[in-house]
């Protein structure tokens, strides 16, 4: 059983070891993430209520998570319907990767 464990834990190690970074390398990365956006961005507005909600006074909480949340929703969506349009093109030079995220994370879960 020992032997079965390490075994499994040595080819999970090799595994993480060998596998590249997960970053929008290619317009296809660029693309399914524009989507993703595009599609979730909506999201933000009640997972920064709930987040406002859970401050030390949740009323004010509440409404400061609304106003971020409807921002950063419209913020999402925008970069979003961009990265959809333009996954062909690369960034502009400045940015490490012609493919990466431009201002938030890669999607509204992170």
């Amino acid at each position: 059983m020992l032997k079965r464990i390490g075994w499994i834990a040595g080819v999970l190690s090799v595994g993480f070891l060998v596998s590249p970074m997960v970053m929008a390398q290619d317009p296809i990365h660029k693309i399914g993430r524009g989507v993703t956006n595009v599609l979730t961005s909506w999201i933000e507005m009640p997972k920064h209520v709930h987040l406002g909600s859970q401050q030390q006074n949740p009323v004010t909480g509440m409404g400061v998570g609304l106003l971020k949340g409807m921002t950063l929703a419209i913020l999402r969506g925008g970069i979003g319907a961009y990265e959809t349009v333009t996954f062909l093109l690369p960034y502009p030079k400045g940015f490490s990767s012609p493919y990466e995220p431009m201002a938030l994370p890669d999607f509204v879960w992170e």
